[in-house]
């Protein structure tokens, strides 16, 4: 009798453990588009360091990626479960945030290009222990947040999968999720930021023969390519703030979302890459708005306080 209640148990641990993968398979899947910004997004945030403190930068803002889904998946679960609409207009302001910070970034881009060319007035760059240290604690707070907003899309959107599941299972897939899409994330940015110095390490390499030439090779193909995709992505994880920021924006007011069906229905198979790039001009103009709006503010309080 005993036996049987203990093979019952296993069958039962067996299929609660199917179940758990196949809806973690099934989030992964609907997320990975949302990931796949989440690593553009991180990876350019966490450029500019010294070689030095590019791992050290990485580990902080996985830690801080882990307490924001620490905070996530209960706060997800109950606004779930007792205010259900609170969770949109949340996703709506996060995705506003976002494209501003991606105005911001298109901004600050061109003005540094305007600098270097005119030869003047360029903001100083980071020199002392102590800016150096202010600087890479901005850059970590302001990663941080980006991965809180991105990483509630990929809550909500997992949420949504194991909606009709039972409690335990939606947690468990919940922290599944979390937990693989983090340690997958910033294990990608971590190889990214290093990958000049995987490239050198080629290069120098003491093989010998045809496969030595090819490894030395391959490691100055890395070196060689690296800047171009840390620039490459730094552009990649600005557009990706425009991207999900207008999609959250879109999706969350029904007229605008309907609207913009009505466009891209007539696009044939491009019909995904023309709501993408509509939800695109969504996200830049909410982006130039928001910056006018608090450029506006800013404006008046320092004409009241001064």
């Amino acid at each position: 009798m005993a036996g049987s209640s203990f093979f019952a148990l296993l069958d039962d641990i067996a299929a609660l453990l199917d179940d758990i993968s196949l809806m973690t398979k099934v989030a992964a899947k609907k997320s990975a588009s949302v990931l796949s910004d989440d690593l553009a997004v991180n990876a350019e945030q966490v450029t500019g360091m010294k070689a030095d403190r590019e791992l050290p930068v990485v580990w902080a803002v996985f830690k801080g990626s882990l307490k924001n889904k620490a905070i996530l998946v209960p706060c997800a679960l109950i606004l779930s479960a007792v205010l259900p609409a609170a969770v949109k207009w949340l996703l709506m302001a996060g995705g506003l945030y976002l494209c501003y910070e991606g105005f911001e970034a298109i901004k600050d881009k061109f003005s540094r290009s305007e600098h270097g060319a005119k030869g003047q007035g360029k903001k100083a760059l980071p020199k002392t222990p102590e800016e150096l240290a202010a600087y890479e604690k901005r850059k970590v707070k302001g990663a941080i947040k980006t991965d809180f907003i991105l990483s509630a899309e990929i809550i909500v959107i997992t949420l949504n999968v194991v909606a009709e599941a039972p409690l335990y299972q939606q947690i468990l897939t919940l922290v599944l999720i979390a937990l693989v899409m983090t340690i997958g994330v910033y294990g990608l940015v971590a190889g990214i930021v290093r990958l000049d110095d995987a490239g050198f390490a080629l290069a120098k390499s003491k093989a010998q023969g045809m496969w030595g030439r090819a490894v030395r090779k391959l490691g100055e193909v890395l070196v060689s390519a690296a800047p171009f995709l840390m620039k490459a992505l730094s552009w990649i994880g600005t557009v990706a703030m425009f991207l999900v920021g207008g999609t959250f924006i879109a999706e969350g007011i029904a007229p605008l979302e309907h609207v913009i069906e009505g466009w891209v229905a007539h696009s044939g198979s491009w019909e995904a890459v023309a709501k993408l790039v509509v939800f695109g001009v969504v996200g830049a103009v909410a982006g130039g708005l928001t910056a006018l709006v608090v450029g506006g503010f800013s404006w008046v309080r320092a004409r009241a306080t001064g």
